[in-house]
């Protein structure tokens, strides 16, 4: 079955890949190391300076953009001015896991199920024996990139569908509509956007980020998520005479892996399931740090993933001495279930639209984490829509352009709904 039909949708075609093949071009990939400053880099804050300027050339009223790098817009109510308001949010940040720019971006058209030659010169392939998601794309046109980079749709064609609903929705007058609140945040990445965004400033009942993943995604679950960071204390003495001396804080690092769930590994993973993962490690035989990130939606079995790294770090520090083991936790963020669940209609009306469309729903738990999650926390009530991409975060990063005219249709019909 194919995830997207090759109609035109509301807006035209060629608008919208040049306004995606734009916002790409702005190299914007976020710098997790980085959190002294928000936007983490420059080149958010060249992208968010465009944006406001394009919001209000297009006819947007309210524009605004912080000194943080937040973009806000507000599209004014067209014959429902009572009316709920729904806002719509993406990130403009790309993933700092592989090279962000320069972006060469090309579409392949009428795509016919075979291998994608991305670099000819490096032989990058993307395959379908790679990637078997290719083949629901037979017969559309794909976005891809020359391999070198990743092609920035997470979450770019976020922000191309919302300014171009937006846009289509000011062109047609006679369409009503309830007010719609527009943003645009910078570090999604770093898992810090929804820190400073401003949730009175934005004044919506409830919103939709809009962002990466299948066309006729709707996710209002999300992983509960925290971070562990494990410094282990050794005693360097020099090998000759380090007998009954050392203790080799890497070895005790790789002793306390060893003690981590072997099934909970996130390669072994999927669906609801949660996970332990050893993020990074550094260190020498004095000291060694281990980074680790937790993830489960069940919030009970989150706290009991907690409580077992606890647990390791205190043996270790009986069987070594007190102290050789420090253990820091820090929750990062939680799943939204519980906050969406007394706000189904916005579920309901999602899928009302699908259907309407044709669109085939894709009802999964996000094992991630979105603006939305954090957002959901602090009182806006906030699900994730897909957009069509695929691969995100990598080389092989390619979106659909066929399901971005749809994502729009998608907003479209949701900004309908409201009245």
């Amino acid at each position: 079955m194919k995830m997207c039909k090759g109609e035109s949708g509301m807006i035209d075609r060629d608008i919208l890949v040049n306004r995606f093949m734009k916002y790409v071009s702005f190299d914007t990939q976020s710098d997790e190391d980085n959190n002294t400053v928000c936007p983490s880099t420059k080149g958010q804050t060249v992208l968010a300076q465009y944006l406001a300027e394009e919001l209000r050339r297009i006819g947007l009223s309210d524009v605004s953009l912080d000194e943080h790098g937040y973009v806000m817009a507000t599209l004014p109510a067209n014959g429902a001015e009572q009316a709920p308001v729904v806002g719509f949010i993406s990130h403009l940040d790309t993933s700092p896991d592989a090279p962000g720019g320069p972006v060469k971006p090309r579409i392949v058209t009428d795509y016919d199920g075979g291998d994608i030659v991305l670099n000819q010169e490096e032989k990058i392939i993307l395959s379908p024996q790679d990637f078997p998601g290719l083949l629901a794309y037979t017969g559309q046109d794909i976005m891809v990139t020359d391999g070198k980079t990743l092609l920035g749709a997470d979450d770019k064609a976020g922000v191309t569908a919302i300014v171009s609903a937006a846009e289509y929705l000011l062109q047609h007058r006679d369409i009503p509509h309830g007010t719609v609140r527009i943003g645009f945040t910078p570090d999604e990445e770093t898992g810090r956007s929804a820190l400073l965004f401003d949730v009175a400033k934005f004044a919506a009942d409830f919103a939709y980020t809009v962002d990466g993943g299948e066309l006729g995604g709707l996710e209002y679950e999300n992983f509960n998520a925290a971070s562990a960071f494990v410094t282990f204390h050794g005693v360097s003495i020099h090998p000759g005479s380090a007998k009954n001396k050392m203790i080799n804080a890497v070895l005790l690092a790789m002793e306390f892996q060893r003690m981590m769930p072997e099934n909970q590994k996130p390669e072994y993973t999927q669906d609801r399931e949660g996970f332990i993962h050893l993020d990074g490690i550094e260190g020498s035989v004095e000291k060694t740090v281990s980074e680790y990130i937790i993830r489960d939606h069940d919030m009970e079995l989150f706290r009991e993933k907690k409580q077992f790294m606890e647990r390791t770090a205190a043996y270790m520090n009986e069987k070594y001495g007190k102290g050789t083991v420090e253990l820091k936790l820090e929750d990062s963020y939680f799943n939204m279930k519980q906050q969406i669940e007394p706000h189904m209609n916005l579920i309901e009306n999602v899928l009302t639209v699908y259907e309407k469309l044709d669109i085939r729903p894709q009802r999964l738990p996000n094992r991630g984490g979105t603006d939305g999650a954090q957002l959901s926390f602090k009182g806006l009530p906030c699900p994730n829509l897909g957009t069509g991409d695929h691969n995100c975060h990598g080389h092989f990063e390619f979106v659909c352009v066929q399901a971005m005219e749809k994502c729009v249709d998608v907003i479209v019909e949701l900004a309908k709904m409201c009245v």
